[in-house]
């Protein structure tokens, strides 16, 4: 499971509700990432929880800032401001259920 990347630079003006975080099984088996949690490490804030879902390998899904498409898993923070600042990047973390790091990603590059 990987960080893909940061799409930081959202489109809608104001929110960037579009923005979003794409995760990759890069494994050979399903990985159940029911409890994992995607988070902003350098704010500390807004995190995400996944609920029951297993992703298949060589599949992604995206956490969009405020955005719903279920043809990426339907994921979002559910916040009303952008998360990712397009002049500082920051560190997004994905986290096991046991909070065991899995992966880091800065940007750019973007996705």
């Amino acid at each position: 499971m990987v960080i893909q990347c940061i799409f930081f630079a959202g489109q809608q003006p104001y929110y960037e509700s579009d923005e979003y975080v794409q995760i990759a099984n890069l494994g050979l088996a399903p990985q159940d990432i029911a409890g994992w949690v995607l988070e902003d490490a350098d704010e500390g804030y807004p995190s995400f929880t996944f609920p029951d879902y297993v992703l298949p390998p060589g599949e992604v899904i995206r956490v969009y800032t405020n955005e719903y498409h279920p043809e990426t898993g339907g994921f979002t923070f559910g916040v009303g401001r952008g998360v990712w600042d397009d002049r500082d990047p920051e560190l997004a973390r994905l986290l096991d259920v046991g909070g065991t790091v899995v992966s880091e990603k800065t940007y750019p590059p973007g996705c």
